[in-house]
């Protein structure tokens, strides 16, 4: 059943909490995988346009869909759990299957593509992301009496995040750190590997690579390119987040 947008308890602003909903309200993949198979687009898949793509295109898309795969490098065995447990709960990915964010960080650290600056007040970003990682650890043994972050569940996980973005943790390495810092580069990281997986397109129905096929409706539209297929509800989120935040006291 299409969820109605038109009321607010989609909107993390208009909600108690300002707390988001879990996905499961989404329809079911039927077409292609997204992120625990839900999503915005069930009978969308990009990678049904891939005979569309120039070889090179290709090359990337399927070497970005190999990192599942991929074994750890950059990494150490004990930073990988707290790793995967802070990628997977900043991106609400409770279940499979899941992009592979770790793994995609992993190989970018790895292979030194960093992204050609940092903060002047911050150490490289490799370090910055080895030092949060113990920090979470240190909060998870300090707080909550667990080993580690992954340890922790997942409302504990949550809490530590919220301070982590606040930049109130502080003690052992976290002093070493700016803090609100730390989340940015963090974040810089998940985000850039989330959105570059063909899965997190299909979650949100982003065309895809458009090269050498381009697109026929430039500019503001309805009609759909012929790629392109429905959503699961035809509401604009957006004029309709308008008017209830017009209608907040």
């Amino acid at each position: 059943m299409p969820r109605d947008l038109s009321r607010p308890d989609h909107l993390p602003n208009l909600r108690p909490g300002r707390e988001p909903p879990h996905p499961s309200w989404l329809p079911r993949q039927r077409r292609g995988t997204t992120p625990q198979m839900i999503g915005r687009y069930p009978d969308y898949d990009v990678l049904a346009a891939a005979d569309s793509w120039d070889p090179a295109t290709s090359r990337v898309i399927e070497q970005r869909m190999a990192l599942g795969r991929r074994a750890y490098t950059f990494f150490r065995p004990d930073e990988v759990e707290t790793l995967e447990a802070f990628c997977d709960t900043v991106t609400a990915q409770d279940d499979d299957p899941r992009v592979p964010v770790g793994r995609m960080i992993d190989e970018k650290l790895a292979a030194g593509r960093l992204d050609g600056y940092q903060y002047a007040d911050m150490p490289d970003d490799r370090e910055t992301i080895r030092l949060l990682l113990r920090g979470l650890d240190e909060t998870a043994r300090a707080r909550y009496s667990r080993p580690d972050f992954a340890a922790c569940d997942p409302p504990a996980r949550e809490a530590i995040i919220k301070q982590l973005v606040e930049g109130s943790l502080q003690g052992g390495t976290w002093d070493r750190l700016n803090v609100k810092r730390a989340w940015s580069v963090a974040m810089r990281m998940v985000l850039a590997a989330f959105y570059a997986h063909p899965w997190a397109w299909n979650e949100i129905g982003f065309g895809g690579p458009a090269y050498p096929r381009g697109f026929m409706r430039l500019g503001p539209t309805s009609t759909r390119e012929p790629f392109e297929r429905p959503g699961a509800t035809d509401e604009d989120p957006v004029p309709v987040a308008d008017e209830l935040e017009g209608e907040r006291p």
